[in-house]
C-alpha cells in the first residue's frame, strides 16, 4: 500500500513537472475546462443570485401579509380583465370593518399611491415622485428602514396631519444630508408637508412594487385631502396574519367578512381579490428549476469540448511517455497503477481549469456588485459543484487514455524510442 501510494504522488508530481515545461499545451488544455466550468457556473450563479434577490423582495412585501384589492394577481394570457373591472375599489370602512371583525389579523392598513407628482423645497424640486398614503400600522406590516426620525404617530395618521417620510432619492435631490432633510417643510400639490423622517436607500425592486426611493409617505387622512382615491388610485388593504394563524385561516375569515359586509349573496362570486406573497413564491421553485435545467444544457456542450481537449492531450502525454511506461510494467508496475497514474494527471489538469472558471465566475460577481444594485454571489454549494463537475470530466476525459496507457506490452513499449 505505501509502495503505491509512493509511486502515485511521484507519477504527481511528474504530471505537475509536464504541466510546467508544456505551458502552451498545458493553456490549451485547460481552455477550454476553464470555459465550460465558468459558463455552467455562472448560470447558476446568476439564477440563484436572481431567485435569492426576488425572494428578499418578496419576503419584504410580507410572506404572512393579505393584499385586498380590486384585481387578482397573475396576468397570463388567459386573464379574464372584464370579469374584474367592474368591481369596487377598497374602501375605508372596509379596513375598518376588517380591524373590527378580523380575528386572525394582527395589523392592518389602508393604502394608495399615486405617481407624478412633484415635491419642492425652496427653489429646488424633484418630479415623478410617487405619493404614498398610509394608514395607522403600515410599518409594523412592511418593512420600513428608516434611517433618521421615525414613523407617524396615531394622533398624525388619525388626526390628518401634514407630515411626511422621505425617500433617499428625493432627500438626496433636496438636501445635502439625511440629518438636514429632518424638520424641514417641503410643497406637495401646493400643500406644506413637514418632514418627520427618512428612509435609507432600498434599490430598485426585482418585481416591481412600490418604489420608495422615489416617493413621499404621508398619512392617509391627509392625503385624501389632495387625492381622491376612488378616481385618482387603486386602493388597497393590507393585512398581516397573527402570530400562529395560518394564512388559509386568516383568508377565510377575511372572504367572510368582506362579503357580509358587501351584502353579497350566497351564489355571488366574490367582487374583491385576496392576494398573497406565498403563492408567488411557490411558482418560483418551478421557474428557477426549469431556468437551471436550460441553462445546464447549454452550458454542458463547453464542457463537451474541454473533455475533448483533456482526452486529446492524454493521447499525446501517452504517446511521448510510452517507453517509460514500457519501464515502469518492466520493473513490476500493475496496470491499475498505470491507469491511476494518467487519471490522476487528467484531473489534475480538469480540477486546474475548473479553480480558474470558478476565479472567473467570482470576479464577475465582484465586479457585477461594484457596478450595479442587483448583489450576485458565489455560493459554496456552487464552488463545490464545480470542482466536482471538473473532476468527473477529468475522469470521463482520461479514461480511454490512460487504459490505452495500461494496456501496453512493455516489450513494445519500450521499443518504441
Amino acid at each position: 500500500m505505501i509502495a503505491t501510494l509512493k509511486i502515485l504522488v511521484t507519477s504527481l508530481k511528474m504530471a505537475i513537472q509536464e504541466l510546467r515545461v508544456n505551458k502552451l499545451r498545458t493553456f490549451l488544455s485547460l481552455l477550454g475546462i476553464t470555459i465550460g466550468i465558468f459558463c455552467i457556473i455562472a448560470v447558476f450563479t446568476l439564477t440563484n443570485s436572481l431567485e435569492k434577490n426576488i425572494r428578499t423582495d418578496l419576503a419584504q412585501l410580507g410572506d404572512d401579509v393579505i393584499y385586498v384589492q380590486k384585481w387578482p394577481w397573475g396576468g397570463n394570457g388567459d386573464y379574464p380583465w372584464w370579469k374584474y373591472m367592474n368591481r369596487p375599489v377598497p374602501e375605508y370602512k372596509d379596513f375598518r370593518v376588517i380591524q373590527d371583525k378580523v380575528q386572525s389579523a394582527s395589523f392592518s392598513s389602508f393604502n394608495f399611491d399615486v405617481a407624478n407628482k412633484k415635491v419642492e423645497y425652496g427653489n429646488d424640486y424633484m418630479e415623478g415622485v410617487s405619493l404614498m398614503a398610509v394608514s395607522n400600522d403600515f410599518d409594523r406590516i412592511q418593512q420600513l428602514q428608516i434611517s433618521h426620525g421615525r414613523f407617524f404617530a396615531n394622533t398624525e395618521c388619525n388626526s390628518g396631519v401634514n407630515v411626511g417620510i422621505l425617500g433617499a432619492t428625493i432627500w438626496d435631490g433636496l438636501f445635502p444630508s439625511a440629518e438636514q432633510a429632518l424638520g424641514k417643510t417641503v410643497r406637495v400639490m401646493g400643500r406644506d408637508v413637514k418632514i418627520v423622517g427618512v428612509l435609507k436607500k432600498k434599490g430598485e425592486s426585482m418585481i416591481g412594487g412600490l418604489n420608495y426611493d422615489n416617493g413621499i409617505i404621508v398619512p392617509y387622512r391627509f392625503a385624501r385631502t389632495l387625492v381622491d382615491e376612488r378616481r385618482f388610485a387603486d386602493p388597497y388593504v393590507l393585512v398581516k396574519a397573527k402570530p400562529g394563524a395560518s394564512m388559509s385561516q386568516l383568508k377565510d375569515e377575511l372572504k367572510g367578512v368582506l362579503r357580509a359586509a358587501h351584502r353579497l349573496k350566497p351564489k355571488e362570486d366574490d367582487d374583491f381579490a385576496l392576494n398573497e406573497i406565498s403563492s408567488a413564491s411557490d411558482s418560483l421553485n418551478s421557474i428557477f428549476g426549469a431556468i437551471n435545467v436550460g441553462g445546464f444544457f447549454i452550458a454542458i456542450f463547453a464542457l463537451i469540448v474541454g473533455a475533448f481537449g483533456i482526452a486529446n492531450i492524454m493521447f499525446v502525454t501517452v504517446k511521448e511517455r510510452t517507453a517509460i511506461i514500457g519501464l515502469k510494467k518492466a520493473i513490476g508496475a500493475k496496470r491499475g497503477i498505470i491507469l491511476a497514474e494518467f487519471l490522476m494527471e487528467a484531473v489534475l489538469l480538469c480540477l486546474i481549469g475548473g479553480a480558474l472558471g470558478l476565479v472567473l465566475v467570482y470576479l464577475c460577481t465582484v465586479v457585477i456588485n461594484l457596478v450595479s444594485a442587483f448583489q450576485m454571489f458565489l455560493s459554496l454549494n456552487n464552488i463545490v459543484l464545480g470542482l466536482s463537475i471538473s473532476a468527473v470530466v477529468g475522469i470521463l476525459a482520461g479514461f480511454i487514455p490512460a487504459y490505452f496507457a495500461s494496456k501496453l506490452d512493455p516489450v513494445v513499449a519500450i521499443r518504441s524510442n
